[in-house]
């Protein structure tokens, strides 16, 4: 008898020997054969696990995840067993199909594993994405979860998520990534998020630039979605902030508190307030406040220590790093930065580098075990090109105890961004080290 540990890893190769292109080159990515039969037909026999539970279904370039995380702690403050799917995961695979805050467990994938390998072997060209897509909906139906949450994984239009008819459809901020796959343009971009709006699904956007903002309006009106726009049609203002959280109002509404440091979380906890208020499920403002008071999304901001500081951010294009840059600003005004920074191949390392650079006292540039992610040699070669201080160490456990090293000289913090496999592998290494 093999025990669970061993067969969760035989269940983890199984699902990775298909096509995985979360580990393929961004050239590979754009003649990619993405498309939604292939997902219709192994939810069709699998009897449409996905039908039996309201979805709110969300999209977007930065922000869909924490928008994601406040939607499912709010329905689970409201009573709903619910159920949050989310990619890519940072510590453990299971991570990425969540019941009422948790992962299901190794034994419950292995399981699910098991159930679908039969329809699996029916269609051909299935990818990784997909049949761990498949999962979740299989999971939540089995282990009878009332109300769930996914997001998309990459773009919207061809995402495996976008079978589901949900009960809103959610759209957060936009702006470049995945360009060799998505278009080198805020239009195309948004087109390919727009892919999500159903035919009279309500539609909840973040606020967005005009360029996206036009696409989203006139798909919407196309399928007659009713379009709630946050930063007009419901308003939001910062109360008070601080390390430990924030304080904002919403429209006329009472007071909500958040975990979640960085004023775009306040846009994205206004985005999910308004696509639970959308989505016709039963919740109350008192459940939302709950719900939203008790949200957590790893990885986000997160303070690991003060003095020396330590922060894990998930950080990975120009947009989030001006965020990043902001929130350091209004926390940790005048402190300089020790950048633990890896990323992959495709990015725009320089303009990340430009959003961050009155921060960075110096790069240490890493390498994540990934077959997407770029050099430590190369990244020193562009922060030379960028005049900031750097220096390659590898692996990430070294790169970590480099700039703790450095830090510990002269009290600067020690960031994490970049790439949210180097983060995951720096947050790994610092639970080992702080169980010493």
């Amino acid at each position: 008898m093999t025990d669970i540990e061993t067969q969760y890893n035989q269940a983890l190769d199984y699902l990775y020997s298909f096509v995985d292109y979360s580990l393929k080159h961004s050239s590979e990515l754009a003649k990619a054969d993405f498309n939604l039969n292939r997902m219709f037909a192994l939810m069709d026999s699998m009897g449409n696990p996905q039908k039996k539970y309201p979805i709110i279904h969300v999209a977007g370039t930065k922000g869909k995840g924490s928008v994601s995380a406040l939607c499912a702690s709010a329905l689970k403050a409201a009573g709903y067993k619910t159920g949050l799917y989310t990619s890519p995961h940072l510590l453990d695979f299971v991570e990425r199909i969540q019941i009422d805050g948790n992962p299901i467990s190794h034994a419950q994938l292995v399981e699910l594993v098991e159930d679908i390998k039969p329809y699996v072997a029916k269609i051909e060209k299935l990818t990784t994405f997909e049949i761990t897509t498949a999962l979740a909906f299989l999971a939540f139906a089995k282990y009878n979860v009332t109300a769930a949450v996914f997001e998309v994984g990459l773009g919207g239009r061809l995402d495996a998520t976008n079978i589901v008819t949900p009960n809103v459809s959610v759209i957060t901020s936009l702006s470049y990534d995945h360009t060799a796959v998505l278009g080198n343009t805020l239009t195309l971009i948004a087109g390919e998020k727009a892919g999500i709006i159903k035919q009279n699904i309500p539609v909840v956007s973040s606020p967005q630039k005009d360029e996206a903002l036009e696409v989203l309006l006139r798909v919407a009106k196309l399928k007659d979605a009713e379009f709630t726009l946050v930063g007009k049609d419901i308003t939001y203002e910062l109360i008070e902030s601080n390390i430990k959280g924030q304080t904002f109002q919403l429209s006329n509404l009472q007071a909500f508190n958040i975990p979640l440091l960085g004023k775009h979380q306040i846009e994205n906890a206004a985005t999910a307030y308004t696509a639970l208020k959308k989505s016709g499920i039963k919740i109350s403002d008192e459940q939302i406040q709950t719900g939203f008071a008790n949200v957590r999304w790893p990885a986000r901001f997160e303070i690991a220590r003060l003095n020396p500081t330590v922060i894990f951010d998930s950080a990975h294009n120009h947009d989030s790093f001006l965020r990043l840059s902001q929130t350091l600003d209004e926390h940790f005004p005048n402190q300089k930065v020790y950048l633990i920074f890896g990323a992959s191949e495709d990015k725009n390392i320089l303009d990340m580098f430009s959003a961050l650079k009155s921060k960075i006292e110096k790069i240490i540039a890493t390498r994540a075990d990934h077959p997407r992610a770029l050099e430590a040699e190369r990244i020193v070669e562009l922060a030379e090109q960028a005049e900031i201080k750097s220096e390659a160490v590898t692996p990430v456990k070294e790169a970590l105890k480099r700039a703790l090293e450095l830090s510990s000289k002269d009290g600067s913090i020690v960031l994490s961004a970049g790439s949210m496999f180097v983060t995951a592998e720096v947050m790994r290494e610092w639970h080992k080290l702080n169980s010493l």
